[in-house]
């Protein structure tokens, strides 16, 4: 599988991405929207691992209008300074409607490369929320949305991402860490009744015994069964409905 690293103009400036090419042409594209860490070896590999499947995979860095920014420590970057404030700072100041938008471009960059049939979504911690939002903003193009130890999925903020299910065309996998502060089990009920209501195919999974971010490899509480079981619902759930 080989890396391109391209730039895609956006209504808000350039963002960086990392381009993951198959080894056999396919028209199936993904898009992995990173946690709060960055665009870095980890994410690359588990790009790397869905284009050794198949698919043309886009990792975009969401912080670029902050312009250069880490290395970031996933495992200690939330608890140091200055980059905790710096963090925070960034992923405070993206907003889902910035993703939202961004995604446009993203989608449009995919097809560009050949990614012209159905595209799925995947997002990790912070990007959950967006891999959703971009399914409910593009339901004609994004066929398959994921969610992995994703925050905030049910809150009482107006962009909260059950809040905008309706207009989903495709479908939705949630896998949950099984004691999450960003997403308590009334998130989880609330997502589960939205989408019942929109009448979106969907699963919501917990995985007990899992932290939040257990299935990134840098993070400190990654977990390698876990993981691999993220990645085994992962690739069935693409594959069902992608390909």
């Amino acid at each position: 599988m080989a890396k391109q690293d391209i730039s895609i103009r956006t209504e808000d400036g350039t963002a960086k991405a990392g381009l993951f090419h198959p080894s056999q042409r396919s028209t199936a594209g993904v898009i992995l929207y990173m946690d709060a860490f960055g665009p870095r070896p980890a994410l690359d590999a588990m790009a790397e691992r869905l284009a050794g499947e198949g698919y043309l995979v886009l990792v975009p860095d969401l912080f670029y209008r902050f312009g250069d920014y880490g290395p970031l420590d996933a495992k200690t970057a939330f608890s140091v300074e200055p980059t905790r404030s710096v963090l925070r700072g960034m992923v405070e100041g993206t907003t889902q409607d910035m993703t939202r938008r961004d995604s446009a471009a993203f989608i449009a960059a995919l097809t560009e490369a050949g990614a012209t049939g159905r595209i799925g979504t995947v997002g990790y911690c912070m990007g959950g929320g967006r891999a959703i939002h971009a399914a409910a903003a593009y339901p004609d193009r994004v066929a398959a949305a994921a969610s992995f130890h994703g925050g905030r999925l049910a809150s009482d903020a107006p962009d909260s991402p059950h809040r905008h299910v309706a207009t989903i065309k495709g479908r939705v996998y949630v896998g949950s860490a099984g004691v999450d502060g960003s997403f308590p089990p009334e998130q989880s009920a609330l997502l589960a009744e939205a989408l019942r209501r929109a009448e979106i195919d969907h699963i919501i999974e917990n995985y007990v015994g899992m932290a939040h971010g257990w299935t990134v490899s840098d993070h400190g509480v990654y977990d390698e069964r876990g993981a691999e079981r993220h990645w085994k619902r992962l690739l069935t759930f693409f594959d069902e409905t992608l390909r």
